[in-house]
């Protein structure tokens, strides 16, 4: 009854923190949302017994791609006057998704070691990351390589759009680089040897202790 209920209050604080990241006004805002939302995603997992699922989830886009997503959001106005007051006007927000995560695996952990554990009961050698495997690189192989193909795109698509295209910038190519001659690179200038001749200055100034 316990991992039931946990189950639907799990569930409605998704899809509230996904509704929020679409209609926050605010950029810093989203993102928070959108942490609560990877970490509720994940606590859910958990309480299915996908126990690798929801640590791959926590740390790779939570401790990872969101941290980054965040960095660059804060970083879109360097002036530190802007990012002292957003630190304060955010802070009250921050807080709550902590709280509220803190909440969630204090929940999760206590009805998987103290209550019924996973909703969903496996067999003693189950191994769910093996699973796991077998079925992307087996049954969804193909969905796998599109889904590697899309995020390959999507970083070319992202490289092309933001290069700027410079003037004055030097470049060589691989074909000149292949045709140079070691005397395209060096040379060798032979330049006689002059005797410096002592001015009348140079004579006039003594060295310490001389002139007596």
């Amino acid at each position: 009854m316990f991992t039931t209920v946990l189950f639907y209050i799990l569930a409605v604080i998704l899809i509230i923190a996904g509704a929020r990241v679409i209609t926050a006004t605010s950029p810093v805002t989203a993102v928070l949302h959108l942490i609560l939302t990877f970490f509720t995603a994940s606590m859910l997992w958990m309480l299915l017994g996908a126990e690798f699922l929801a640590l791959l989830l926590v740390l790779v886009y939570v401790g990872a791609v969101m941290v980054l997503f965040l960095f660059v959001v804060m970083m879109i106005d360097i002036t530190p006057a802007n990012l002292r007051s957003g630190f304060k006007t955010y802070l009250p927000l921050g807080l709550v998704v902590g709280g509220v995560m803190v909440l969630e695996i204090a929940f999760v952990l206590g009805n998987m070691y103290l209550g019924s554990g996973p909703s969903i009961s496996m067999p003693a050698d189950y191994d769910n990351t093996r699973e796991l495997g077998i079925a992307l690189y087996s049954r969804y192989s193909y969905a796998v390589q599109i889904g590697a193909v899309t995020l390959l795109v999507g970083m070319i698509a992202a490289i092309a759009l933001t290069l700027r295209e410079r003037r004055n910038r030097k470049y060589v190519t691989s074909d000149q680089q292949l045709h140079v001659k070691a005397s395209d690179r060096l040379k060798m200038v032979n330049i006689p040897s002059q005797r410096e001749v002592p001015t009348a200055e140079d004579q006039d100034v003594k060295p310490a202790g001389e002139g007596k």
